[in-house]
């Protein structure tokens, strides 16, 4: 089946502005959206209104899908009926990228959060032969994630030394969240750029930017670092999250970028702001 990839600069679609989205574009505004992006969980099944506003952007634009419950550091058995009902959604509405988080979220039950994998070499053991069963049933590489983390349990080894570990033994391909890579640098003492330099280039799918809270609750006026960044997706991106992008694009080459934002929205013209500054440090690649 023909596959719509994914190009340019892209934006998660959210259930809180989809309807005004969809009267801008049927009023013939144009937007500088190139692809979107959903998680499958959120979508799977839904039928009536809801159903047909999806379909209206599954027809129009190259979608990928962004996963929260496959949950692939789990301890559990891997859900295998549910990947292959993931597998249905992407080639019902030919989405050709399948990305998921590189961390845990069940157990017995659903934790309702992403938890952080230990860097070790028997987690990456662990969780590559899992991407690899994965990939088996889906006939297709698994992208996976950079989580953000505010805890390292277990701790062997620096968090991209256990990323590329990972990448290397699933041969799997990397969604690099550039926002998780600041979040973590500046939480944990990584050096953000070479973090980003270290990634492999040929492993790398497409990039996330996003905004982050910091929270000053344990801060200190003697120990200002102290404030904890919190990966939250509910705010602008902020100026050294665009410099970190655009030092990927350098130290990688343009890939296609997304927009998270899943809460506390501004108005439309405000995110496709953002949209068009991801727009903007492309092009100025492509004419260096």
């Amino acid at each position: 089946m023909n596959r719509h990839q994914i190009t340019g600069a892209g934006l998660g679609l959210r259930r809180g502005f989809i309807s005004e989205l969809q009267s801008r574009i049927e009023n013939g505004v144009e937007i500088p959206v190139d692809f979107f992006e959903v998680a499958p969980e959120n979508w799977l099944r839904v039928g009536g209104r809801l159903g047909r506003q999806f379909r209206y952007f599954t027809e129009r634009y190259p979608f990928a899908c962004h996963g929260l419950s496959l949950s692939i550091g789990s301890p559990a058995p891997l859900d295998e009926a549910f990947v292959r009902d993931v597998k249905g959604f992407l080639e019902e509405h030919k989405v050709a990228v399948y990305s998921e988080h590189l961390s845990y979220c069940s157990d017995d039950g659903h934790l309702y959060d992403l938890m952080p994998l230990p860097f070790t070499e028997e987690a990456v053991k662990y969780v590559s032969e899992r991407i690899m069963r994965v990939q088996d049933i889906l006939g297709e590489r698994l992208v996976i994630e950079n989580v953000s983390a505010y805890v390292e349990p277990g701790r062997e080894m620096a968090e991209p030394e256990f990323v590329r570990a990972v990448l290397e033994a699933a041969d799997c391909e990397l969604l690099l969240d550039v926002n998780n890579v600041y979040v973590n640098s500046t939480n944990h003492g990584y050096d953000a750029e070479e973090y980003i330099r270290s990634m492999p280039s040929e492993k790398i799918r497409y990039y996330h930017v996003a905004g982050h809270y910091q929270d000053t609750s344990d801060a200190s006026d003697d120990d200002p670092s102290s404030n904890l960044l919190v990966d939250t997706h509910g705010a602008d991106v902020i100026e050294p999250v665009w410099a970190l992008l655009s030092a990927a694009y350098d130290a990688h080459g343009m890939r296609p970028t997304l927009l998270e934002r899943d809460f506390n929205f501004p108005d439309l013209d405000d995110m496709f702001a953002e949209v068009s500054q991801i727009k903007a440090l492309q092009e100025a690649l492509v004419h260096v």
